[in-house]
């Protein structure tokens, strides 16, 4: 059985066993929008697919002329939508209870999984409640933690509680790490189930490491390139990236500096280290070649639920030096894979790049490792711990009201 304290359905028609499943799937991000929870779950979805399940994708529309797309095991349902403030790039969907009663009496899925807690999300959740259809939940952003960053901490709490509400109506909420897990329950979260988010190993590895692309940089073999990549925003910590950067070369390392992405504190952090280089947006293709042609991957970020980047940076073959929290603290084996960095201490971090750049033995032996430590963290294995989670709620032939 589920964790389950407070759920209100009743889950009905229950699925046979193996059959494949219908699965509505509801989002207020998805590629091209280019971000953690737009990419991995795209990723899980094409995998889900792969195994015959029958897909509806529900989300805002991102321009006016998009259509939706219609294939076999495979629907959409476009929605209004309008523009996050600071991300216009990003959509926060209108609310449209009414519009997915309509969609689901007609098509009625098996089981709804909502991956955001926009105003999408929460519609989707009481169109499920009044169709008495089966939900499941993703945690996949510290919106809680955002808040402190963009001058509005007061709204921690509230924001706390209305995600407890949102969660806390869904059978089972998805949650990336065990850390998160315990956070969450000490918070009044209830039906939590860790599942990992995965990593493409086809496409992060080592052997995309282009001399090209080094030579671009203008770095020599003797060089370490410190490469972050990810949104440039304020809740990455991203000061300490430069200042780390900046300490590195004041104690003669040769050390470069690269961002892979794009965001709204890129012009700050342009100002303050105008020799770093800014690759600005990239494609998937263009980032594992970035992530192999580096020699360290720099990730202060202290707001992740997982942080993919992670697992990105060690399957293309480059160690991560990072605080002990999210994805790096489930991944990242001390002066194996990487290195990891206790609580919150900037100084630290500080002092741990100026060791581990100290002799390029200590890089090189990191690299080594990094590869082949992520392998059960591939995209099969965490689209089978989905699915079997999917067919545990699917299973319980009631749950209390």
């Amino acid at each position: 059985m589920l964790e389950s304290d407070n759920a209100s359905y009743l889950v009905e028609n229950i699925v046979p066993a193996n059959a494949p499943l219908r699965i509505a799937v509801v989002t207020e991000t998805w590629p091209p929008e280019v971000n953690g929870v737009a990419l991995t779950l795209s990723r899980l979805i094409q995998e889900l697919s792969q195994r015959q399940h029958t897909i509806q994708l529900i989300r805002p529309r991102q321009d006016r002329h998009e259509t939706e797309s219609h294939r076999e095991g495979w629907s959409e349902l476009l929605l209004k939508g309008m523009p996050i403030p600071r991300y216009p790039q990003l959509k926060l969907g209108f609310p449209s209870k009414k519009s997915l009663i309509q969609a689901w009496t007609q098509q009625r899925p098996d089981l709804v999984h909502i991956a955001t807690e926009g105003p999408l999300g929460w519609s989707a959740l009481q169109a499920a409640r009044v169709l008495r259809l089966p939900v499941t939940s993703d945690f996949r952003t510290n919106f809680q933690s955002y808040s402190k960053h963009y001058g509005v901490g007061w709204l921690q709490k509230p924001i706390v509680a209305y995600l407890r509400k949102f969660h806390n109506r869904t059978l089972c909420t998805m949650v990336p790490t065990q850390a998160m897990h315990d956070q969450l329950k000490l918070l009044g979260f209830n039906n939590l189930q860790v599942v990992a988010r995965g990593v493409d190993t086809q496409l992060f590895t080592p052997n995309k490491r282009s001399p090209s692309l080094r030579s671009q940089w203008q770095v020599d073999d003797k060089t370490v390139v410190i490469l972050s990549v990810g949104r440039l925003a304020a809740e990455k910590n991203l000061d300490l990236t430069v200042n780390t950067y900046q300490v590195l070369k004041q104690n003669k390392r040769p050390v470069r500096l690269v961002f892979c992405g794009d965001g709204p504190y890129r012009a700050k952090l342009q100002a303050d280290c105008p020799d770093a280089i800014f690759m600005g947006m990239a494609t998937h293709s263009q980032l594992a070649v970035a992530y192999a042609s580096a020699d360290l991957f720099v990730f202060p970020s202290l707001t992740e639920t997982f942080g993919n980047v992670t697992l990105e940076a060690l399957a293309s073959g480059t160690p991560v030096l990072a605080f002990d929290c999210a994805a790096a603290k489930e991944v990242i084996k001390d002066e194996h894979n990487g290195w990891l960095v206790p609580g919150e201490d900037a100084q630290r971090f500080v002092l741990r790049a100026l060791a581990i750049t100290q002799n390029a033995s200590t890089l090189r032996a990191a690299q080594q490792n990094a590869a082949s430590s992520i392998q059960k963290w591939e995209w099969s294995s965490i689209a089978t711990q989905v699915e079997n989670m999917f067919r545990r709620v699917l299973s319980t032939e009631s749950v209390e009201r």
